[in-house]
């Protein structure tokens, strides 16, 4: 409440050109739900494709390098570089090799959400208890074993938080994407509000962005506190006789 009395006031001492009150984007708000919720649902769709193929590459990725010290040797520099530049700058790339349609945004989506997955997955694989490794490996434990008795259930807080760190920066992409890209979409909205000098559209689509965001992330966070205590994973350490955290 404190920040909308504060939004309304600053709007007083300017021209609704610069910042509209928040009356006045409710009311654009409402009289471009439909638009805003067509363009919603393209936006959602390279969020969601984006965010699940880059948690999928990542997290493969990051269990492979978790076991092979001589492969994160070989692929970091390749993907500290892929993450340097900037995806802004490769979108007309991929709009060059995969057209105008999807691919672009969703790329771009899971180029950013990757990275999390990635480190997150091998903080956490790596993260294990050498004496336990030892004992494991005394019992006669076959790699597959240690990696899903042991492993898995150390690395699995932490990926579970790089997926919702990875849901928001698929947000950040997908829209990045479309500003370059697009002509549907919430971020192609905003750029066609800007044109046509409709700052109380680029407001309600922004605010529309944020909620979505939101959302997804509070989704991902039922997800964890689920997998969590399904699993029996908290704060505590591993007994490496058993499957599972102990509290």
């Amino acid at each position: 409440m404190a920040a909308l009395v504060t939004w309304h006031l600053a709007s007083l001492t300017t021209s609704p050109l610069i910042l509209p009150g928040p009356i006045p984007v409710a009311t654009q708000l409402v009289r471009s739900g439909s638009l805003i919720m067509t363009n919603l649902w393209v936006t959602l769709t390279e969020i969601v494709l984006g965010f699940v193929g880059g948690s999928l590459i990542g997290i493969i990725t990051g269990t492979a390098i978790a076991h092979s010290r001589r492969l994160d040797g070989i692929l970091r520099p390749y993907i500290a570089t892929s993450q340097a530049v900037p995806k802004a700058a490769l979108a007309p790339l991929f709009v060059l090799w995969l057209g105008f349609g999807l691919g672009p945004k969703v790329t771009i989506a899971a180029l950013i959400s990757f990275f999390p997955l990635l480190e997150n997955t091998i903080v956490g694989l790596r993260r294990v208890d050498p004496d336990a490794l030892k004992l494991f490996a005394s019992l006669g434990a076959r790699p597959w074993q240690v990696f899903l008795k042991l492993r898995l259930p150390h690395g699995l807080p932490y990926i579970l938080t790089g997926l919702k760190v990875g849901v928001v920066f698929a947000t950040v992409g997908a829209v990045i994407a479309e500003f370059v890209t697009a002509n549907k979409g919430l971020g192609a909205l905003i750029m066609q509000a800007q044109g046509n000098f409709d700052t109380r559209l680029m407001f309600a689509v922004i605010i529309v962005l944020t909620v979505m965001g939101v959302i997804l992330y509070e989704l991902l966070q039922l997800i964890e506190r689920w997998a969590l205590r399904t699993f029996n994973l908290g704060e505590g350490h591993i007994d490496p006789t058993r499957t599972e955290w102990n509290p």
